[in-house]
């Protein structure tokens, strides 16, 4: 249910379910395609439409006219097959030929056609050239020489008066996008939110000056800080790059998924953590207005996979290399811990990268609370953590704990902690 587009959908779904509409119904789970559910489901039309799920992705694919991802078609094959009411069957060749399809895709381009391209570089695109790369350089650190001359003048004026206009705000912002270093405008964007709170302001202005002199220093600095520079400014990496590093592989937890709307542009932020590592990472997902995004982390769910990291930054962005295994449900938090040692680990990662937006949390053994001052965690020790205002009441959260001590999921920022997901009934429950 938690794949549905839209509760309609999964109205439909539950309504479509039953034995009446399905024709055949079959799991393929033998060694030449992925898991993979099918079957044929009686509409309006004389034609059944033809419905398949990859179980490793998830993936799918129906004949159906509409336009909802998934359709209530799939929806109710996977309550069918979560019911236990599909049986085991060679999958039809309609469906053999969708997972050939996709693995044709996805599979590697050769060797010579690489070359051809540049060797790299994403969606098709050769890699820049040599000198294609010191222009970008060249623009990047004009475009941040500006932003330092303007946060100097920001401070000399007094903060008092940078948060008057935002106009100011907007045209550095817009130059910065200019010079290519579009994470830096980023940065100074969501700083324009905090212009009622001086001690924050001055804080992420001073991160924006931080930056600027890491760029400054770019070749002097240690690879891996050096890495996060790059990546907080917001010089690419190709994903072709990223997936010929090493891969990781681990039982991979989804703690939480959050989506965010920014400039326009839908960034979804799933968390995940290794079950035996207890190693976080971060994936991101984009899309522009009219896009879907990809729903294949479900937050109670964990997946054997190969990742590969991307350089730089805490907690380390990832890739999906391979996936080994459908997704199954967690049995337990992986990386729980208390209210202190959530903060030491906050803080070590604050060191490696100075310009941490967000650090996930799993914490043990807390309660919600409400004082004069808000919401927060509190622990047995007395210790807390003050919930994100911006997260609205935490109703939910109180309603599945019911006062009982839990592990909580959630996203850290200055702003407090935003609940993504408490443990509870032996399932991680979706906040």
């Amino acid at each position: 249910m938690a794949l549905a587009p839209d509760s309609s959908a999964q109205r439909a779904a539950r309504g479509l379910a039953g034995d009446r509409a399905w024709l055949e119904t079959g799991l393929a789970a033998d060694d030449d395609i992925d898991p993979t559910l099918w079957g044929l489901c009686q509409g309006s039309g004389t034609t059944p439409y033809q419905t398949a799920v990859d179980l490793t992705e998830p993936a799918f694919k129906c004949t159906c006219p509409s336009r909802k991802f998934p359709c209530k078609h799939a929806l109710a094959l996977l309550l069918r097959w979560s019911s236990g009411a599909v049986p085991e069957a060679v999958a039809p060749s309609w469906a053999s030929a969708w997972q050939a399809a996709r693995a044709a895709r996805a599979a590697p381009r050769p060797a010579v056609e690489n070359a051809r391209s540049g060797g790299g570089g994403t969606a098709g695109r050769a890699a820049p050239s040599e000198k294609a790369q010191a222009r970008r350089a060249d623009r990047i650190a004009s475009g941040l020489e500006e932003l330092d001359r303007w946060l100097a003048d920001q401070v000399r004026g007094g903060l008092a008066g940078a948060a008057k206009s935002t106009a100011a705000w907007d045209s550095m912002t817009a130059r910065l996008v200019d010079a290519q270093a579009a994470s830096a405008a980023g940065i100074l964007r969501r700083t324009a939110a905090v212009m009622g709170a001086p001690e924050r302001l001055l804080g992420e202005l001073a991160r924006l000056h931080l930056l600027v002199g890491g760029y400054r220093r770019l070749e002097e600095l240690p690879q891996e800080l050096a890495d996060s520079v790059r990546m907080r400014v917001g010089v690419p990496i190709a994903t072709e790059a990223v997936l010929a590093g090493p891969a990781v592989r681990d039982r991979w937890q989804v703690h939480g998924v959050r989506d965010e709307i920014e400039d326009q542009l839908t960034v979804r932020r799933a968390w995940l953590r290794g079950a035996a590592s207890g190693q976080p990472l971060i994936v991101l997902s984009f899309a522009v207005a009219g896009q879907s995004l990809p729903i294949d982390l479900l937050p109670g769910t964990e997946f054997d996979a190969d990742v590969c990291l991307y350089p730089g930054g805490q907690p380390a962005r990832a890739l999906i290399a391979k996936r080994h295994a459908p997704p199954e449900r967690m049995h337990f938090v992986a990386g729980g811990a208390g209210i202190e040692d959530n903060l030491r680990a906050h803080a070590l990662a604050l060191a490696g990268d100075p310009w941490l937006d967000y650090w996930p949390l799993a914490v043990e053994g807390v309660v919600p609370v409400r004082d004069g001052s808000g919401w927060a965690l509190v622990d047995a020790d007395g210790s807390g953590l003050p919930l994100d205002p911006a997260a609205g009441e935490p109703w939910r959260l109180i309603a599945v704990t019911a006062g009982r001590p839990t592990t909580v999921t959630g996203e850290w920022s200055a702003a407090g902690l935003r609940p993504l997901g408490v443990w509870a009934d032996e399932r991680l429950v979706r906040l």
